[in-house]
């Protein structure tokens, strides 16, 4: 059986690279992307299980890449779980407006990324 595919968006090290150790270790692959515009076109393609994207990318628009996922129809079903340091209030209250399932600080989602997942893959 293949292990779960988990999209990893970020161009931040920390807590970028961090998020992908503790994904693999609850049994996830990692495909990490530094390009807010190929996200869409990659999980089409790649067919992962949730989204991860960085709110704080310098390179790339985060909410349009949300939009987007949100929008298009094979990626509609997606949970996508966004983060970013808790003084970017604006920034998290404009990813959920975006669409994103759950918005977390970058220490929540490293200290409690099987709650959020959880709560994130929940069927409603």
């Amino acid at each position: 059986m293949t292990s779960p595919l988990a999209l990893l968006l970020y161009e931040r090290l920390l807590p970028g690279s961090a998020l992908g150790n503790k994904l693999r270790d609850q049994g996830y692959r990692i495909h990490h992307l530094t390009d807010a515009a190929s996200l869409v076109a990659t999980a089409e393609q790649e067919k992962p299980l949730v989204v991860f994207v960085d709110l704080e990318l310098k390179n790339s628009d985060a909410f349009a890449a949300i939009r987007s996922l949100k929008t298009t129809a094979e990626t509609a079903h997606l949970p996508i779980l966004a983060f970013s340091s808790p003084r970017h209030e604006k920034l998290q209250a404009d990813a959920l407006a975006a669409g994103a399932t759950l918005i977390a600080s970058d220490e929540s989602i490293l200290t409690q990324l099987s709650a959020m997942l959880d709560q994130a893959m929940a069927v409603e």
